[in-house]
């Protein structure tokens, strides 16, 4: 009975197992994340701009494929799924991953007209800002007034043109209800002392502005009114206006290459924000190629320290037997098992090495520790790298892939195409403002109409907003404007500062990115330095191990015949352990020498 329900448990655990990756699995491609440089699509959902867009929470249990890689007990590690280990559960790559995303959202805010936030390790430079900080590319402005329509006189008027509006369209509506009540100083206009007027208002207005540099407004606006004065022609009245707004700058501020210019230096935002992502890749695969073959080295030391004890309580043996038959003295016998005692010792802290190792290891290629993964063991499958000559590159070959891969080189790059941005911006400041504007509009008055006929009675002849609406639509009573506005600083010292300033902010990066060559061409000449160094000190390691072995038969052999003492033996014991453990040394620091090698030349990610 017993024989026939094991394999029934051992499938239902297979089977549980499997729904549970396939559970994780799922969850894991739900939670992927949405380009948020995307505005959400709104039609015919018109509201869906307004509300709280879903972004995913942090995934922050271990991906299946680091679950897949347990076995009986025991999570077997190869260099190559390492690497996809640490890429996907990693928590500093997966926080320099989430900062990555920042780029999204300024990209998003800038096709908006705002301006830029930055993010890690990207500086955004001050003179592209029109006055204070951050204050983007205008605003919306509020709901228009009234011109002259509906008044009791009309005159001449100057007017202005301004830019109005964002790259995202606003639209503007205002309703209000009004009661006055007002004393006047003459009864000749009014035929009354004082006067109450009550009025209903409802105004709307749409902008918007372009990278060209140009802006356009167009406002409807509609107010009823009733008023206590005695000689109106229409009470109530109606007024409406429909009025016409275009902008173009000409000089400061014309163009695309002015107007983009925050939208360009969010597109390389995110090119840099991918470079950190790279550069946090290259930088951790190191630490955990780094750690993995520390443990590996912790293993060998292991295997090491038993061998030695092994060999240490074989000696002990040995000469306990010898003290028996009275070939040697008690003395010989103790400091024996001294030796045994102090390799004991040495497999304890070796062990110890070990078991730190592994945590160090597990923290860094995991999300959570806890469950699973704190108590299994990790096997490391690669072997420590033998020496070849392949693995040492020419020093050009080298430093060219350095030069191709290394992100902070790329970062470099980048800032200084936006402080090429800063300087052309700075450069059109320079420029004076000429401003094109144009005003069209058509207004409407209509109204009940009260007179008396001809045999005294009173008569009223209603209207209102249809007709005033109607009088609107045919241009009825137009008015026109078109005008410039021209501006310019005398001196223009403020101008001429910020060009001076962006200029000398590209030298200042200019001088940064040549510093980061040199620091990176130092950092693969020693990675090769390193290399060949740890190469030849395995070399001298191995050979030494060899002639300890055999110091130690010999001495073993001598001691047999009687032409030796312990004493020696144990001294050629640990001289093979100390040659045992120099070799392990030297060839892990080969390896973890072709680990700075690669991220020197930035081709770990």
């Amino acid at each position: 009975m017993h024989s026939r329900t094991i394999p029934f448990v051992r499938a239902a655990l297979t089977a549980l197992l499997l729904v549970s990756f396939s559970v994780i699995s799922a969850a894991q491609e739900r939670l992927a994340m949405p380009n948020l440089s995307r505005n959400p699509e709104w039609f015919p959902r018109f509201y869906k701009p307004y509300l709280m867009q879903k972004v995913p929470q942090s995934e922050l249990s271990n991906s299946l494929e680091l679950l897949r890689m347990i076995e009986d007990g025991r999570l077997r590690v190869s260099l190559t799924n390492l690497k996809s280990a640490v890429s996907e559960n990693n928590l500093d790559i997966m926080a320099t991953r989430n900062s990555a995303n920042y780029a999204w959202t300024d990209l998003l805010r800038v096709k908006g007209g705002g301006a830029p936030r930055g993010g890690a390790g990207m500086q955004i430079p001050s003179g592209l800002f029109s006055g204070a900080i951050g204050a983007g590319l205008g605003g919306g402005g509020g709901v228009g007034g009234f011109g002259s329509a509906g008044g009791i006189t009309g005159g001449a008027r100057q007017v202005f043109g301004f830019p109005r509006g964002t790259y995202d369209p606003s639209l503007a509506i205002g309703f209000s209800i009004d009661r006055t009540n007002s004393p006047l100083n003459s009864i000749v206009v009014a035929g009354l002392p004082e006067v109450e007027t009550r009025s209903v208002a409802l105004q709307a207005r749409y902008s918007q502005a372009f990278s060209t540099g140009t802006s356009l407004s167009v406002s409807l606006n509609n107010m009823r009114q009733s008023s206590t004065q005695r000689f109106l022609r229409y009470n109530p009245d109606v007024v409406s206006q429909l009025s016409i707004n275009f902008t173009q700058q000409l000089l400061s501020g014309f163009g695309r290459s002015v107007g983009r210019r925050f939208i360009e230096v969010a597109e390389n935002e995110e090119d840099i924000m991918k470079e950190n992502v790279r550069l946090q890749v290259n930088t951790t695969q190191a630490q955990a190629q780094g750690i993995y073959w520390e443990l590996v080295a912790a293993r060998e030391n292991v295997k090491v320290a038993e061998q030695s004890l092994a060999v240490a309580r074989r000696l002990l043996e040995e000469n306990r037997q010898r003290e028996e038959i009275g070939t040697l003295s008690g003395l010989d016998v103790i400091t024996s098992e001294s030796e045994v005692a102090m390799r004991e010792r040495d497999l304890v802290a070796s062990r110890t090495a070990l078991q730190l190792r592994e945590v160090e290891l597990k923290n860094v290629m995991s999300r959570d520790l806890a469950g699973l993964l704190d108590s299994v063991q990790i096997e490391a499958v690669d072997p420590l790298p033998e020496p070849r000559e392949s693995d040492i590159p020419r020093l050009a070959d080298a430093l060219s892939v350095a030069q191709k891969n290394r992100p902070e080189l790329r970062q470099g790059q980048i800032n200084l195409n936006i402080q090429d941005i800063a300087i052309r911006y700075a450069k059109d400041a320079l420029r004076p403002s000429l401003l094109l504007f144009a005003n069209f509009n058509s207004s409407g008055l209509y109204g009940n109409r009260i007179f008396t006929d001809s045999s005294g009675a009173t008569v009223v002849l209603p209207g209102g907003l249809s007709q005033a609406l109607r009088q609107v639509r045919n241009w009825s009573y137009p008015d026109y404007a078109v005008g410039i506005s021209f501006s310019i600083n005398i001196r223009n010292r403020a101008a001429e500062a910020d060009v001076y300033r962006a200029r000398l902010e590209k030298r200042q990066s200019e001088t940064t990115l040549q510093r980061t060559r040199t620091r990176i061409e130092l950092e693969v000449r020693k990675a090769l330095i390193g290399l060949v160094q740890s190469k030849a000190q395995v070399e001298a390691a191995h050979k030494a191990v060899e002639l300890s072995t055999e110091l130690l038969a010999a001495e073993e052999n001598k001691l047999l015949a009687g032409a030796s003492i312990p004493y020696q033996v144990i001294t050629r014991q640990r001289d093979l352990r100390s040659a045992q453990l120099a070799e392990v040394r030297a060839r892990v620091d080969y390896a973890k020498a072709l680990v700075e090698l690669g991220r020197a030349t930035g081709s770990l990610d």
